[in-house]
């Protein structure tokens, strides 16, 4: 986990702290100007609770990273346009006076104040700023590392599983080769009781045939029987 001095002396650490503005809030209210996205140098020294000039010597020491993430400096025409964008916001919310500066003017973002926050390191709200960064980031790895050892737990449980497949395959091909058996066992017993069904069938036939022959043999016997009554 990166330290609050490395956080002060790398800037590729910084760099990837830079979406991380809304720690800003967290420590402390940032009073905007009227357009809600920027503020002035003096804007920024109250946030950090240190002077105006500390502030520009941090930003002039490292003018190229701060105006990389939203440093501007405007003068001429476009400070006059944006005087004039301010004070139409301003009187809309009611305010009395918007203050102006006279030939020049430096404006900050969000982005900006989170970048000085990371290089300011005479101000305790800039060392509150920065330890929630480290915080939230420790927070990041711990879940990080946490869904990792779910993760490994998952992957332990599914080589169990494979384990117990390659182990129940050749249980299953037993218990298949013995249900094809049974099914032919089956098959032949269906045969044999097809043949015995048909052997009964004739041998009912026959019965019928011996009941007719038994039943004409009566009859003779009878006849017989009559004629030696008569002849005596």
């Amino acid at each position: 986990m990166p330290t609050e001095v490395a956080l002060l002396e790398s800037r590729a650490l910084r760099v990837e702290q830079m979406e991380r503005v809304d720690v800003l809030d967290k420590v402390k209210s940032l009073v905007m100007l009227p357009d809600g996205i920027h503020l002035r140098t003096e804007d920024v020294a109250r946030y950090f609770e240190v002077s105006t000039e500390v502030v520009k010597k941090v930003t002039q020491r490292h003018r190229a990273e701060v105006a990389e993430n939203g440093l501007r400096l405007m003068r001429g025409a476009e400070l006059r346009e944006f005087h004039r964008d301010m004070l139409s916001l301003w009187g809309a919310e009611g305010g009395e006076s918007y203050p102006q500066a006279a030939t020049q003017l430096t404006l900050y973002t969000r982005r900006t104040v989170l970048n000085v926050a990371m290089l300011l390191r005479d101000s305790d709200i800039a060392r509150c700023v920065r330890t929630y960064l480290l915080d939230a980031e420790e927070d990041l790895r711990a879940g990080y590392a946490s869904l990792e050892h779910r993760v490994t737990r998952v992957e332990s449980c599914l080589a169990g599983v494979g384990t117990a497949l390659q182990e129940l395959g050749p249980v299953l091909n037993r218990m298949s080769q013995r249900l094809d058996s049974l099914d032919r066992r089956l098959d032949v017993t269906h045969q044999v009781v097809g043949a015995m069904s048909v052997r009964l069938g004739h041998m009912s036939e026959d019965i019928v045939r011996i009941d007719g022959r038994m039943d004409e043999l009566a009859r003779n016997l009878k006849d017989l029987n009559r004629r030696g009554s008569k002849q005596r």
